[in-house]
């Protein structure tokens, strides 16, 4: 059986991705490597191990380069939340930013809000009862 290991995304500071994903979206640093001769860094994070059968991100830091055009290919990544308000209001006042406040998705009951990492990236919160319902 297939299963998803990780997304990856490029990272313009190592240490402040690490800080967010950990200490405000609440996950692991789970390991970290180094290739000096390609010059880059490889840091995953998340809420359990690939071999339990959680998926991960991998923060992917090249050496020297500091921001990076996000484009308008990647969407969002997806977290299940018990309680998305709660979890906003832990976000912003651990520093986080909030973009999307918590409520039900346009024309829907799905409920959903939006965080934006230091880099810029969306992180779409699903209140986990509906997370499985269709979102169309």
């Amino acid at each position: 059986m297939s299963q998803l290991l990780h997304t990856m995304i490029r990272v313009g500071d190592l240490d402040r991705s690490i800080a967010f994903y950990t200490d405000i979206m609440g996950m692991k640093l789970l390991r970290k490597s180094e290739n000096a001769e390609y010059k880059y860094t490889l840091a995953f994070v998340g809420f359990g191990e690939e071999t339990t059968g959680q998926a991960v991100i991998e923060l992917t830091y090249n050496w020297g380069v500091d921001s990076y055009d996000l484009g308008n290919g990647f969407g969002h990544l997806a977290i299940g939340e018990e309680d998305i308000y709660a979890r906003c209001e832990a976000i912003a006042k651990a520093g986080g930013k909030v973009t999307r406040a918590p409520g039900p998705v346009a024309g829907g009951t799905t409920e959903i809000a939006f965080v934006e990492d230091p880099d810029g990236y969306k992180i779409e919160l699903i209140q986990k009862k509906s997370a499985t319902a269709a979102l169309g």
